[in-house]
């Protein structure tokens, strides 16, 4: 079908959607093999719903539209553009390429380009489906699309009962018509994007100079007019700067699409292909819906049962009410007197970050039993996280830090002493940065790789939920996410025992369960002449670094910057 008048184009903010499904649901991963998919099947479902949702409607193209990269020809513009935005957690990272194939399932036209991000992509359409006498609505609520609404063209918010923003919104959104979107976006910058726009005007303040002289360009030849000093020279200061700014957030309505709007007529779902894909994700709740809704049997997806050894210690049940805070010096030692009675203990640390070389020790959990562990804090803050008066003095009932470590310190060091840690390495590191070097070491994330390298991933939650059928307490809760996101030295320090003591409750028991099976298994020698020994080896080598000839490099990168020119 030619897209034409009395044609409707639906399109779907494919990043938008991902990004919110992961941080709208808790970490997922297939049973089968440990892979995340959280953000597979909240995208899944947010795609069923919108099928659902327009089936018979007037919709007659649709398509998902993604990014592709982090670097864009904006990036060429202005190397600062995004450049404080944080890096893609690492869970999402493989489910990335699993919503392209889940859109391809759904049978939805899918498209992405190399160097352009995907509001141009849907800028350059929408264009199109306008010029082209057709209807156009952009799923999505993205504010840097708005410039886009107008004549044909639409945005729907799905996350807000599918509300339409008109160029009304627009205008209740921006203060401004969709076409000066931009010229308020120039001034008043966007932090998200790392946009610089001018110092101290906010959007309001630009709606209201873009309303009084007409457009950005007007108000910048006319700058000498404002009768504010301070903000009559920060135009004139920063002309270029905002006129910079105004490119960077200018979406690209005229790109050369290797596709057309004829190619994403909608398509129904072709039922064995989508069923195959929710099938091999494993999403079983999604499979029975979807197959009884088009009246067809519903694959077989086999139940994956915990590979536990027979001959695994019998456990007792979770209880984070039971776990101990260590409060003074003789709660710790009487810990310490049971560790050397065991002869081992699971550690494990809290810290502020998850970058070894600069995060604070926050306090250390330990376990000789199952179900017994503690926690020791010792840097927490005053006050509830979200406690208006939450200050920088310590929590009550902390150990002092250098007591504590100078207790630890002894038993964190002798070699009469296993300590079993999950990721020992960063454990190490985090010790070692406080002048201790807790050796010997045993590690379950190494043990599992070395038994399972490649069937699935070997983080604590995984290894859990595997070995010892159970969800551990989840650290999002805890920390927030985005800009409310607190560090673990904020966390009221009651529910920080539940969570940090769990850890070495749950490494402990995992060391109990995988330790028998390196033997069982015939990796003991991989893991005891291999893995084990390369822990301490390579955390002295990440703290030390290498050297390196700032001249020489220097010299080097100018030399490579050359030949890229020439290319």
């Amino acid at each position: 079908m030619a897209f034409g008048k009395g044609c409707h184009l639906h399109l779907i903010d494919g990043s938008a959607f991902i990004f919110r499904a992961y941080h709208a649901l808790p970490p997922l991963t297939r049973k089968s093999d440990g892979l995340p998919i959280g953000a597979v099947s909240g995208f899944c479902n947010m795609l069923q719903r919108y099928v659902e949702g327009n089936v018979g409607g007037d919709v007659t193209h649709v398509a998902v539209i993604f990014d592709k990269g982090s670097h864009t020809f904006r990036n060429e513009m202005y190397d600062q553009y995004k450049a404080n935005r944080e890096a893609m957690p690492e869970d999402l990272r493989p489910q990335m390429p699993l919503t392209r194939d889940a859109t391809r399932a759904f049978n939805i036209a899918c498209e992405e380009i190399e160097g352009f991000e995907a509001d141009d992509i849907i800028a350059t359409l929408a264009r199109q489906a306008d010029a082209a006498g057709g209807m156009c609505t952009i799923i999505s609520s993205d504010k840097d699309l708005m410039q886009l609404v107008g004549g044909g063209v639409v945005m729907m918010d799905a996350m807000k009962g599918n509300k339409i923003i008109d160029s009304d919104g627009v205008q209740e959104k921006f203060g401004v018509a969709p076409n000066r979107v931009i010229d308020v976006q120039a001034l008043a910058g966007d932090s998200v994007d790392n946009v610089p726009g001018a110092p101290g005007i906010g959007i309001k303040t630009a709606a209201l100079l873009i309303n009084e002289y007409g457009d950005l360009e007007s108000l910048l030849d006319r700058a000498e007019e404002i009768k504010q000093p301070k903000r009559r020279q920060t135009l004139i200061d920063n002309r270029a700067q905002i006129e910079l700014s105004k490119r960077l957030v200018t979406l690209d309505d005229k790109m050369d699409l290797p596709f057309s709007l004829d190619d994403l007529e909608v398509r129904d779902p072709e039922p064995d292909v989508l069923l195959e894909f929710l099938a091999q994700m494993e999403f079983r709740t999604i499979v029975k819906r979807i197959s009884e809704k088009l009246g067809v049997a519903a694959p077989v997806i086999e139940e994956t049962t915990v590979d536990v050894p027979q001959d695994a210690p019998e456990q007792p049940p979770f209880d984070a009410e039971k776990y101990e805070w260590v409060k003074d010096r003789a709660a710790l030692e009487a810990w310490i007197a049971r560790i050397y009675a065991r002869g081992y203990v699971a550690v494990d640390t809290e810290t502020t970050g998850l970058n070894e070389m600069t995060a604070d020790l926050v306090g250390v959990s330990l376990c000789v039993e199952a179900g017994e562990a503690c926690y020791i804090p010792l840097t927490h803050k005053g006050g509830a996280a979200d406690d208006l008066f939450g200050n920088d003095e310590l929590a009550k009932d902390q150990m002092g830090f250098e007591e504590c470590l100078a207790i630890l310190k002894p038993m964190l060091e002798d070699d009469s002493i296993l300590k079993v840690f999950q990721n020992a390495k960063y454990d190490c590191k985090i010790f070692a940065r406080l002048n201790i070097n807790a050796a010997p070491i045993d590690d379950t994330m190494l043990m599992s790789y070395a038994m399972n390298a490649g069937t699935h991933r070997h983080s604590m939650d995984v290894l859990s939920e595997t070995y010892l059928g159970h969800t551990p307490i989840p650290i999002k809760p805890l920390l927030g996410t985005g800009k409310s996101a607190i560090t673990f030295d904020r966390v009221d320090v009651a529910e920080a025992v539940k969570y940090a003591a769990e850890d070495a409750d749950i490494t402990l028991r995992l060391w109990q369960i995988l330790k028998p099976q390196l033997h069982k298994k015939q990796v003991t020698s991989v893991y005891e002449t291999m893995e084990r020994p390369l822990v301490p080896v390579l955390a002295k080598m990440e703290m030390s670094g290498i050297k390196v000839d700032r001249d020489t490099l220097s010299r080097m990168s100018n030399a490579f910057a050359q030949k890229m020119a020439g290319l």
